[in-house]
C-alpha cells in the first residue's frame, strides 16, 4: 500500500487503498489544520446546544437537583451523540467536516458504521477536552495515516474531499430512478453481465457517497470501462455512473 507523506503544518497525505471492487484508489488524508478547524466548528455548535440546554433546565440559575441531573445527562448526550448521529446520517460528515470538505470513513475506504463511530467518539471524550486534545494532536502528527487515538481504536480515517463542481453535480445520475433508467435502456442486452460483476457494481453504487469526488469518478470509470463491452446496445459515450446505474436497473428489471 502506497503512502506519500506531505510536508508543512497541514500534512494532507495521499494513501492508496484497494477497494472491494478490486480497484486501487488514492485518498487524501485530512491533516491537523483542517481537522482542527472542523473540530472547532463542531465544538462551538455543541457548546451552543449545551448553553440552550442550561437555559431550558435552569442550570444557569441554580435549579434543583433533578434539573441538574437532566443537564449533566443532556450534556453527555450532546457531546457523544452529536458526532455519531451526523457521521451515520450524513455519511461521515458532521457540520464542521462538511464545511471543511472532510469525511470519516473506515480504513478500508468503506462508509463509517455505528460501531466504528461509537468507538471513535467515546474515546474522543477522553482524548479531547478532558486532556486538552494533546493526545489527538500528537498522534495526528505522528501516525502514518494522521489518526488520533479514536481513529486507531475504531479503524477509521478522516479524508479530504474536493468540493463538487457544478459540472460534477450535473453529470451524476439521480439515485432512486431505477424504473425510468431501465425503461430508457430497453434496448440494452445485459445478459453477459455475471452475478459477481453485478454485485461489484451494486457495492460501488451503495458506497460511492463515501468516496471523494476524484476517487469516485476514477472507480466509476474503471468499472464502466471494463463492463461496457459486455453490454450490447449501450451508447459508447455515457457518464460512467449513469452507465452503472442503468446497468443495475436493467438487470433488476429483467429478473
Amino acid at each position: 500500500m502506497g503512502d506519500d507523506r506531505g510536508h508543512g503544518v497541514e500534512l494532507d497525505d495521499r494513501i492508496t487503498i484497494s477497494t472491494p471492487e478490486g480497484v486501487e484508489l488514492q485518498l487524501q488524508l485530512a491533516g491537523l489544520a483542517s481537522r482542527s478547524i472542523a473540530g472547532t466548528v463542531d465544538l462551538i455548535i455543541q457548546l451552543l446546544a449545551i448553553l440552550a440546554l442550561a437555559y431550558v433546565t435552569g442550570a444557569l440559575t441554580g435549579a434543583g437537583n433533578l434539573n441538574a441531573v437532566v443537564f449533566v445527562i443532556g450534556t453527555f448526550v450532546i457531546l457523544l451523540f452529536y458526532p455519531i448521529l451526523f457521521e451515520l446520517l450524513a455519511r461521515g460528515r458532521t457540520p464542521g467536516k462538511r464545511l471543511g470538505h472532510l469525511r470519516v470513513v473506515r480504513d478500508s475506504g468503506a462508509p463509517v458504521d455505528l460501531q466504528a463511530s461509537a468507538i471513535r467518539n467515546l474515546i474522543r471524550l477522553v482524548d479531547g477536552l478532558a486532556l486538552l486534545y494533546l493526545p489527538t494532536v500528537i498522534l495526528i502528527l505522528a501516525t502514518r495515516r494522521n489518526q488520533r487515538p479514536g481513529d486507531l481504536a475504531a479503524g477509521t480515517l478522516v479524508i479530504r474531499e474536493n468540493p463538487p463542481s457544478k459540472a460534477g453535480r450535473a453529470s451524476t445520475a439521480t439515485p432512486g430512478n431505477g424504473a425510468a433508467l431501465a425503461e430508457a435502456a430497453h434496448g440494452w442486452d445485459v445478459s453477459a453481465i455475471t452475478p459477481e460483476e453485478l454485485a461489484t457494481v451494486r457495492r460501488f453504487l451503495e458506497r460511492r457517497e463515501s468516496l471523494d469526488r476524484a476517487a469516485r469518478y476514477q472507480l466509476a470509470l474503471r468499472l464502466a470501462s471494463g463492463l461496457r463491452a459486455k453490454v450490447a446496445g449501450a451508447p459508447a459515450r455515457t457518464d460512467p455512473e449513469r452507465f452503472l446505474e442503468t446497468l443495475a436497473a436493467v438487470k433488476a428489471s429483467r429478473r
